[in-house]
């Protein structure tokens, strides 16, 4: 694992557009032990298991809400975000099951201009308005497209508002179809694009807990402290389309 610091500066805070401070850092974690190949025994026993199904919403829910999600939709195998929402709150979709340790893959396209994202680790509670409150994000975004000029932190790939992607990062044009997944365990976290590896860095690090403190996230004093939590996928008013979502827990 490479080691890297990155810090960057943003000012203002515009959640339409996504805009404020950000600083990353990747760090390695040795292992080893006994414990340790127990584990990775057992995870591999876990079978990779279907989010979504290719025809309805099952398995998924409106953030902080009941009864029938009407801001997503099912076209062609893929779950669309119809961009309904007028901002970053209200029309976010959240799994029913929590995960811990996971290895998370999915498929996605955005239309021009378009901005959504992945999340983990969400927690739900009515005093929270969004996921993003709580969970890290994966960015999902028209880079080329996007109407407002955008930090490297805002891109496609990148650990919002924390750690920008690499110049591995190979993003398909819009309308074509990118793969990714992220993998969280015990605090190190993965972001992969098209089969590159974009975004490392240790979540346990006092270098990154200093960065959220004092970066955009202090003001939200629960981003990213549970490490068990919802996936979540954002619909921050424009349409976004998923496909292919698997997780295996690890």
């Amino acid at each position: 694992m490479s080691l890297f610091v990155l810090a960057l500066a943003a000012a203002g805070c515009n959640q339409n557009a996504k805009t404020d401070t950000a600083t990353s850092t990747e760090t390695a974690t040795p292992t080893d032990s006994a414990a340790t190949d127990s584990a990775a025994t057992a995870s591999a026993s876990k079978p990779e298991v279907d989010l979504f199904d290719g025809k309805s919403l099952a398995g998924w829910h409106g953030f902080n809400k009941t009864g029938e999600v009407k801001n997503w939709t099912v076209q062609d195998g893929a779950l669309v975000c119809m961009g309904a929402a007028k901002d970053a709150h209200g029309g976010d979709l959240v799994s029913d099951k929590q995960y811990s340790n996971f290895e998370l893959s999915w498929e996605w396209k955005v239309d021009k201009g378009s901005n959504s994202g992945v999340m983990y680790h969400v927690i739900e509670d009515k005093k929270y308005q969004s996921p993003y409150e709580t969970g890290p994000e994966y960015q999902v975004m028209d880079d080329i497209g996007f109407p407002e000029k955008l930090e490297n932190w805002q891109l496609a790939g990148a650990d919002y508002a924390i750690a920008p992607a690499n110049e591995k990062k190979k993003l398909k044009p819009v309308g074509e179809w990118n793969s990714s997944k992220i993998i969280y365990n015990n605090g190190h976290v993965e972001h992969w694009l098209n089969g590159e590896k974009i975004v490392e860095f240790d979540r346990n690090s006092e270098f990154w807990k200093k960065q959220r403190a004092e970066g955009k996230w202090k003001d939200y004093p629960d981003y990213a402290k549970a490490t068990t939590g919802f996936i979540a996928l954002q619909d921050h008013g424009n349409k976004a389309y998923y496909r292919n979502i698997k997780i295996k827990e690890l």
